[in-house]
């Protein structure tokens, strides 16, 4: 609701208000502190194994984690990902609006296509992000904003994509890395709606709006140091 208040330009200062008492989801930095430092996020992290190529020099991964915004800022850090746009998946409406998409009746996610070179970074290196942006124990939300369109999903390509993401969500779980079991859905890709123009980039080219700053920056900031080895230069 915070961000369809944002985009519609209602009352912004009734907006800045509500996000001070926001809280940046402690449960979120704990459990991103939990997953960087166990055994299996640097199996993940230090993983330059690939899906099978089909020649192709870029590859995509799709990843729906809470607000797109949020994901889209921090999968562009990471060297090896050329591009990150912003979208709507898993859902049936044609054509879906966002403010369709935000009443969460239509089944879309907000989501993010992350096309990458797969030379430069794997799709477990990917997956090992996943689980850093956002808390993949929350169930149709990501602390504040509530939905199915704010659901934690990873879309696969192709079977080796499922396999690779079902495996380290079953190892994640029996080596209780997080307090309580991810509820990450893993469904095939279908169609993917590309948000609008105002949505792609949003926090490079917003960096000082209050959603970004109270809500995206500590999260990119954590991300960052997580991943300090993997950024680009």
């Amino acid at each position: 609701m915070q961000r369809i208040l944002l985009k519609q330009s209602i009352n912004i200062t009734v907006f800045c208000i509500a996000l001070i008492s926001l809280v940046p989801s402690a449960i979120h930095a704990q459990t991103t502190k939990d997953v960087s430092t166990s055994r299996i996020f640097r199996e993940m992290q230090a993983s330059k194994q690939q899906v099978k190529s089909s020649g192709m020099r870029r590859d995509t991964a799709t990843f729906a984690a809470g607000c797109y915004w949020c994901v889209e800022a921090q999968y562009k850090e990471l060297n090896g990902v050329d591009t990150v746009i912003s979208g709507f998946t898993g859902g049936t409406t044609p054509n879906p609006t966002y403010e369709q998409v935000a009443k969460g009746t239509t089944g879309y996610a907000e989501a993010c296509n992350v096309i990458y070179d797969p030379s430069k970074i794997s799709y477990t290196e990917l997956l090992a992000a996943f689980f850093v942006v956002h808390d993949p124990t929350q169930l149709n939300r990501q602390g504040d904003e509530i939905g199915t369109e704010y659901r934690s999903a990873i879309f696969y390509h192709n079977a080796e994509q499922k396999k690779l993401s079902e495996y380290y969500i079953k190892r994640l779980n029996e080596e209780k890395v997080y307090p309580t079991s991810i509820v990450t859905q893993v469904q095939p890709y279908t169609i993917f709606y590309k948000a609008g123009k105002n949505d792609q980039n949003y926090y490079a080219k917003n960096p000082i709006a209050p959603y970004c700053t109270k809500v995206i920056q500590p999260k990119l900031d954590r991300f960052k140091k997580v991943f300090q080895e993997k950024l680009k230069r």
